[in-house]
């Protein structure tokens, strides 16, 4: 995990920094969001919600919180079932003196991650990214 957030926090200083040619910043987002994708037992891709958090840098769980709420929202509007795209789940994190806490998360698909990007902080250089990535990649579908 370390080594995920010193390639995050490079990323993230270049992003803010500007000094992304478009080319880089379509393969930023793409490589970001990939890097984070586990498979499961049955072959089946999945973000974990406090690890998208951090790569939309989102320093609290709490705010973060809020756009999944809404992207649950917008799941359900799809005539999606929520439960299927946000699955509930808890981790152990560590704490100092060799504690451990459990804490809330969220087994996201695709689509999932995808709403969460829609509802997002705009204002947020790599959620805007993440956006424009995603029109990219509908429109080249179209």
């Amino acid at each position: 995990m370390d080594d995920f957030n010193n390639q995050l926090e490079q990323f993230s200083n270049r992003v803010l920094s500007k000094s992304l040619t478009i080319e880089e910043e379509t393969g930023y987002t793409e490589s970001l969001f990939e890097s984070i994708r586990h498979v499961n037992e049955y072959g089946q891709e999945f973000w974990y919600a406090r690890e998208l958090q951090s790569a939309l840098e989102y320093k609290e769980w709490r705010n973060f919180n809020k756009v999944i709420e809404k992207a649950k929202i917008a799941c359900e509007s799809s005539e999606n079932i929520t439960s299927e795209h946000f699955v509930d789940v808890n981790k152990t994190i560590n704490m100092p003196k060799n504690a451990t806490k459990s804490v809330e998360d969220y087994q996201l698909s695709r689509y999932a991650c995808y709403l969460i990007v829609q509802n997002g902080d705009p204002r947020k250089k790599v959620i805007a990214l993440g956006s424009r990535c995603q029109r990219c990649r509908c429109r080249n579908l179209s």
